[in-house]
């Protein structure tokens, strides 16, 4: 009885693991006495089992080489400033003249905009301006609007949520594209910064901190935030969304002198031509880009594939200053990629400064990571700081004046690069007249860069070969390390000058350290 009820166990026990064809009796017929049944086989007691070696050889995987140098091709263009630059001329210099796309009918792009006016509160009336402007770019900036289309999964999540918060339609988030190409680092000629190119005293005005480590003007969250608060108070003003984008980009002054010079009318298309060459582009560009985002299928648009889902990522509190570099060195993560997520550290250092939180963006499988190692991550930080040979940057608001004392070799344009700021401002700053210095005389300075206090240099390990500056590696370096041993020498240029694809270095080994 017992020996049947075991057979049954067992047949059922075959059922659940896929074996439902296999019938209870011819079970019994191929076990002997003794003898174990193992997925479906007859083991005889006391045999020895070997083990397979795992086919999928799981702890050598290895990423084709092909896609790594296409997401490598990704990053870089990324840091690249072509994409805005291309987008700013592009407003600039619009022009309305007939666009010949046979492909987008005047009959389709007015039923088109039709729809788009019914759910937006923009005025989206046709009208052939803007009809010029959508086939412009339907023509020519196609591969450039897939790019963009690519980054928007990354950074749109996070500007609806703020623009929710605040009442802000939520298409407003195409302006985004308009300003900045969707380029958090992006600086306009006149130095407005960011994925929402704010001035400095604006940023100030809305909360955003600039200092010698943090530019929150890059910030996407926080630059966001500010946007949509700045957006808000233009509407209250104006009162129409229309003007509040036509007050964002060239001030509410010029806006209100328009309104005059047209006699009263406060309808951005009729106040159109009293406003600036920029700002009269301005408006048209951003719809049109709205028009071809909420329409790309229709136009047969394939976005990019980008870097990262917003979803795919989270943050920690920083607790302790560190390096972008170490976060890569400790949690595996590309450089290139914690730079694309975190933009606004404008020297890759995160500082810890009292009253003041910084955040790390990391892809979420590296945020166990950084949260369970948090004590030896931070212990190896602190150690490679103790070893530098470089003083690290005081921390120094931009708002901060220094008096500079003038040295022998010394001029105008060496000074203003040193300090990140314009030949202009230092002869404004000082009543200066001409560009004439004397040793001794003494500046007053607002800068735009760190102040690195000067210390004795200490002899480093280097040798010259074929004009070349090289160092051999110590026990204890990183690629980080040795970056601040030497001046203006960054991870990425030592990476480059000695091929290097990763992180790792062997002690003994020879590193070119200059171009």
């Amino acid at each position: 009885m017992h020996n049947k009820i075991n057979l049954v166990l067992m047949a059922i026990s075959l059922v659940t693991l896929g074996f439902s064809q296999t019938k209870p009796d011819t079970i019994a017929t191929t076990l002997k006495r003794g003898d174990t049944l193992i997925d479906g086989r007859s083991i005889t007691k006391g045999k020895i089992i070997r083990a397979e070696s795992d086919s999928l050889n799981i702890k050598n995987l290895k990423d084709l080489p092909e896609a790594a140098e296409l997401d490598q091709k990704w990053l870089e263009e990324l840091y690249s400033n072509s994409l805005y630059d291309t987008i700013y001329k592009s407003v600039t210099e619009l022009t309305y003249e007939p666009v010949d796309y046979p492909e987008l009918s005047t009959d389709t792009l007015k039923a088109r905009l039709k729809r788009l006016n019914a759910r937006t509160p923009f005025n989206i009336e046709y009208n052939p301006s803007l009809e010029s402007v959508i086939k412009r770019y339907l023509k020519h900036r196609r591969t450039s609007l897939e790019r963009l289309m690519g980054l928007s999964h990354f950074y749109f999540p996070m500007f609806e949520a703020e623009f929710d918060n605040y009442n802000i339609p939520l298409e407003m988030k195409y302006l985004s594209i308009v300003e900045s190409a969707l380029k958090p680092k992006a600086k306009s000629r006149v130095g407005a910064t960011g994925l929402w190119q704010f001035m400095f005293t604006t940023g100030k005005e809305y909360g955003l901190d600039v200092s010698s480590y943090v530019d929150e003007r890059s910030d996407p969250i926080k630059s966001t935030t500010a946007a949509a608060q700045y957006l808000s108070k233009l509407y209250e003003i104006f009162g129409d969304w229309d003007l509040a984008l036509a007050a964002y980009n060239s001030g509410p002054g010029n806006v209100n002198k328009a309104i005059r010079r047209s006699g009263g009318y406060q309808n951005y298309w009729n106040i159109r031509p009293n406003l600036p060459r920029e700002t009269a582009g301005y408006v048209p560009a951003f719809l049109a880009t709205m028009y071809i985002f909420e329409f790309a299928e229709e136009h047969g648009f394939k976005p990019e594939r980008p870097p990262f889902q917003l979803i795919q990522t989270d943050t920690v509190h920083v607790k302790q200053m560190i390096t972008l570099d170490q976060v890569a060195e400790t949690t595996g993560v590309n450089i290139e990629e914690l730079e694309f997520l975190n933009p606004s550290y404008k020297l890759e250092i995160i500082p810890k400064i009292e009253g003041k939180t910084y955040t790390l963006r990391l892809p979420r499988e590296a945020i166990g990571v950084f949260t369970t190692n948090e004590e030896q991550i931070y212990a190896f930080a602190k150690a490679e700081f103790d070893k530098r040979e470089k003083p690290l940057p005081e921390y120094v608001n931009v708002d901060t004046k220094i008096r500079y004392r003038v040295k022998s070799g010394d001029y105008l344009g060496k000074i203003a690069r040193r300090y990140g700021v314009r030949v202009s401002q230092i002869k404004r700053w000082n009543g200066l007249r001409s560009n004439n210095l004397q040793i001794g005389q003494r500046l007053t300075i607002y800068p735009r860069k760190p102040i690195v206090s000067s210390t004795p240099k200490t002899t480093l390990n280097t040798t010259t070969v074929k004009g070349k500056k090289t160092y051999k590696v110590q026990s204890g370096d990183s690629l980080w390390s040795i970056a601040q041993k030497f001046s203006g020498v960054s991870v990425q240029n030592l990476k480059d000058w000695n091929d290097i694809s990763g992180n790792k270095l062997k002690i003994g080994m020879t590193l070119i350290v200059s171009e």
